[in-house]
């Protein structure tokens, strides 16, 4: 599915994603299916995407990035769904973890920090997540609480991508327990901070490559100014840039149901049956056209959000709601791609076998399919008709 028609990038957007393309195919996709196996991808690995630019693109030159645009990213990020790659956490090093700092940290922590996040010296994770409590934020118990000049930060965080490498960590802590989501504080841990630890690589389902981890504080003690903004002001700041995220999942999720249904017609036109190509089959063409159809509409839904983005006007229902409809279409994809490689679809080395099951937790991350339908409703149900 060709992306010569989209109006948003220029020539200069198509040579950073043909140079973006290389990159992927040549230092990941042959070495993926290892990394899937050490449940991680190698530092260095990092440190020659920072050297071409590939990280962080959207930061300004005066806080150490490549000055370009928020577009650059996401091409990192719709490259890496072409070849299925999930290990590589560039774009939420990149565009979720990154922005966090560059607009709450303070002039002296950016200027520490995020120079070493552009150029893959330092990896950026975020710790929101603790066991029992999921989506929602209010009963988190990882707390942190002042002591002169620096904060004590004690608790545990699971479910974190880029855990295990992560150099900089921003954390989601109470720092006023009885005010619920009102009492919550971001603050930065870096990883050679006494009382920071990890706990085991998590092996999940699918995305085997992608390095996910607990991390433990235990008295964690970082100076003032790691506190990003202001004091109990951090769910404010989280439901701000949750935008951007969800947006981030719309484009993994298209970019990525595009691969499999491209993989999925070169094998129905190799694949034999009865005497004549699996393509040829009316069920077969009929479900491929079904879907053709289904990406087309994505495609343009997706590159919409990403200019109303642009533009500033992206708000909390819309970026839920397409972040709902990419990660449904998404597994709708992949369920129907894996049926037309028939046996061998339930092959893992198959591309098809391993889109989806890496499929399945888009439903889930950045907020559950369930939380996205909650949000929009309150936008449809619980105001005065029109």
């Amino acid at each position: 599915m060709s992306h010569a028609s989209r109006p948003l990038f220029g020539p200069e957007h198509q040579s950073f994603r043909d140079q973006v393309r290389r990159f992927c195919e040549r230092e990941i996709a042959p070495h993926h299916a290892d990394w899937e196996a050490a449940h991680g991808v190698p530092r260095e690995l990092w440190r020659r995407a920072g050297e071409l630019g590939l990280l962080c693109a959207w930061l300004p030159e005066a806080d150490g990035g490549p000055g370009a645009d928020l577009l650059y990213d996401l091409i990192v990020c719709e490259e890496l769904g072409r070849i299925g790659a999930t290990g590589p956490g560039f774009p939420l090093h990149s565009v979720i973890v990154a922005p966090y700092i560059a607009h709450h940290g303070t002039p002296a922590l950016k200027a520490r920090l995020l120079p070493g996040m552009a150029s893959g010296e330092r990896v950026g994770a975020i710790a929101m997540t603790e066991p029992g409590t999921g989506s929602d934020l209010a009963r988190i118990r990882t707390r942190a609480e002042r002591d002169g000049d620096h904060w004590v930060i004690h608790g545990q965080k699971t479910f974190i991508t880029n855990g295990h490498h992560a150099d900089v960590v921003v954390v989601a802590c109470k720092t006023e327990p009885e005010r619920g989501a009102r009492g919550v504080s971001l603050f930065v841990v870096t990883a050679d901070t006494p009382g920071f630890s990890r706990g085991r690589k998590l092996h999940k389902i699918g995305q085997h490559a992608q390095d996910t981890a607990e991390l433990f504080f235990d008295g964690v003690r970082v100076p003032a100014d790691h506190l990003l903004g202001e004091a109990n002001q951090g769910f404010r700041y989280l439901m701000q840039e949750l935008a951007q995220e969800r947006l981030l999942v719309s484009v993994q999720c298209q970019a990525r149901a595009e691969a499999a249904f491209e993989g999925t017609v070169r094998y129905t036109q190799q694949r034999q049956a009865f005497g004549q190509r699996v393509a040829d089959f009316q069920n077969t063409r009929f479900q491929l056209a079904g879907l053709w159809a289904e990406l087309q509409a994505g495609r343009a839904y997706c590159d919409q959000l990403i200019a109303r983005h642009l533009d500033g006007g992206l708000d909390a229902v819309d970026a839920s709601a397409g972040k709902l409809w990419h990660s449904e279409l998404l597994g709708r994809v992949t369920d129907t791609c894996l049926q037309l490689h028939g046996g061998y679809g339930y092959m893992a080395e198959y591309p098809i076998a391993r889109a989806y099951v890496d499929a399945r937790i888009e439903r889930i991350y950045a907020g559950t399919s369930e939380i996205m339908k909650e949000v929009i409703a309150r936008a449809v149900c619980d105001q005065p008709a029109p």
